[in-house]
């Protein structure tokens, strides 16, 4: 019997991304923007520039463990912004800032930056032992 169907190719065609005569994609972002920058990642960025800015005056900072998590497990009447827990056997000091939280009272990312940088001198203070003033002299002030 003769079939009217071609046989399948052994190859597969080649895909083109030139469809309909409107040429190739150009490229989705300038060379000099980070593609793959994301939320969490910049906010990340923000915690560290605020961890680096302190540790040049309290050195001792530098055995602290700094984490941003996106939200805090338990929820009670006031959500906080962040965390200090001080060392133990075998674990260091940890600050924690939450993402979530901060991202949805700040709406640039300047504002964000400062919020951050304040949250972090705040935790820092409550884990030395010190007013947030004696941490970074600007606290308060921008």
């Amino acid at each position: 019997m003769d079939s009217s169907v071609p046989p399948h190719p052994s190859e597969p065609r080649p895909r083109r991304r030139d469809r309909h005569g409107r040429g190739m994609r150009g490229p989705v972002a300038p060379p000099q923007v980070p593609m793959s920058a994301s939320r969490s990642e910049t906010f990340r960025d923000l915690v560290q520039d605020s961890v680096e800015r302190l540790e040049r005056r309290w050195p001792q900072l530098a055995d602290v463990d700094f984490q941003v998590m996106d939200v805090p497990g338990t929820l009670g009447d006031t959500v906080p912004l962040g965390r200090a827990v001080s060392a133990e056997k075998g674990r260091p000091a940890q600050i924690v800032v939450y993402r979530r939280p901060v991202e949805i009272r700040t709406k640039s990312r300047d504002e964000r930056a400062l919020l951050v940088h304040e949250i972090v001198v705040e935790q820092v203070a409550e884990l030395l032992g010190l007013a947030p003033e004696s941490v970074d002299p600007r606290y308060g002030q921008d």
